[in-house]
């Protein structure tokens, strides 16, 4: 069941001192998403932003969405200019966090990694499909896997939470309920993710480039894509029982956006009707989850917002299911999410900046 934190339960802002939020990683393309949304937050102002590359160039130079509106100066990394600091998001690749977070936590800073070098606990799954190795060991057990709608309580009370990955968040949180009502089959699932180019991140590779882009679509990384073992382990610990999937990312020719089709087996036979009303049961208080039935979403409905879409289609036997879903993966699936799991760590209003 979801935890019996409320995301209603929230501090007055008009009374609360503002929290001082760094970003390191503030350049790239989940940094520029979180430094709109804390631009609008009202309980929070901006720190530092760190970015190596664009070190010594104001943000507004970097990035000119932000003209008029933020004009700090980007600095290399130094974890001494952090001291205001109340919470730090690491809005860089995997493998950079896990660097950084062991001198941030042990100075008492609340960290929030979107990467993914602290979303799984099984360090062994890290090394073998992260393809490195982890020098950070300790803090598995102690990092928070920060899916607000399911682990409230646990990310309230953590220091370290890790930031689910975009092609898992579009996966689970459609999953998540029926696995748990124990109406589809923990085995065969097949999980099929289109996903904009912008999930790369900031990267020139000439494989992202619009010509090699444009008018294709091609699956990546198969059998091998480094979220099937976060998918897996987020749906084994809702169903209580083994499950095996089958995750096939492909890369489409649109900038942001992922658009995911699943395909399961019911344990029995079950009406559109009966799925409607597991879906309200879990998520008719969710701020960010919109149930559409048998509608179906579309990417271009939740561009620039933190809401995933999800529809279901139940074959005529009663005894398949396919579930669709939509989110912007550098929103719901970074920087919208990562500020869920910010406002339930400071004691705001859920919703706060993002609603």
């Amino acid at each position: 069941m979801i935890d019996v934190y409320s995301h209603h339960d929230s501090i007055n802002l008009s009374m609360q001192k503002k929290a001082t939020i760094s970003i390191i990683g503030a350049s790239g393309y989940s940094g520029a998403e979180l430094l709109k949304i804390l631009s609008r937050h009202r309980g929070v102002e901006v720190g530092k932003l760190f970015a190596n590359a664009s070190a010594g160039r104001r943000i507004d130079e970097v990035n000119p969405w932000f003209r008029k509106g933020l004009s700090a100066t980007i600095e290399s990394y130094d974890p001494a200019r952090l001291d205001g600091s109340d919470l730090i998001f690491i809005a860089l690749p995997s493998g950079e966090a896990m660097k950084i977070a062991p001198e941030l936590l042990a100075s008492g800073k609340r960290v929030i990694d979107l990467g993914g070098d602290f979303r799984l606990a099984d360090h062994l799954a890290y090394e073998r499909y992260y393809e490195r190795p982890h020098t950070a060991l300790d803090l598995l057990g102690e990092a928070v896997y920060g899916m607000p709608e399911w682990n409230r309580a646990s990310i309230g009370a953590g220091k370290l939470v890790a930031n689910p990955g975009c092609y898992p968040t579009s996966a689970i949180l459609p999953l998540v309920p029926l696995l748990k009502e124990g109406i589809i089959e923990p085995s065969g699932i097949v999980i099929d993710s289109m996903s904009g180019t912008s999930g790369a991140g900031r990267s020139s590779a000439t494989e992202l480039s619009f010509s090699e882009v444009n008018e294709t679509v091609r699956a990546y990384r198969v059998g091998r894509h480094q979220h099937i073992p976060e998918i897996r382990a987020a749906l084994e610990a809702a169903a209580g029982a083994t499950v095996s999937v089958v995750f096939t990312p492909h890369l489409i020719p649109i900038t942001r956006g992922i658009y995911t089709t699943i395909n399961a087996s019911l344990k029995r036979a079950a009406t559109s009707r009966e799925i409607e009303m597991i879906y309200e049961k879990h998520y008719g208080a969710e701020p960010f989850i919109r149930f559409s039935g048998s509608a179906i979403p579309e990417i271009k409905n939740v561009l620039n917002t933190n809401y995933i879409d999800i529809g279901v289609h139940v074959d005529e036997a009663g005894r398949r299911i396919t579930i669709l879903s939509a989110i912007d993966n550098l929103i719901k699936g970074a920087a919208g999410q990562a500020v869920q799991n910010m406002n339930i760590l400071l004691g705001f209003d859920e919703t706060e900046g993002i609603g």
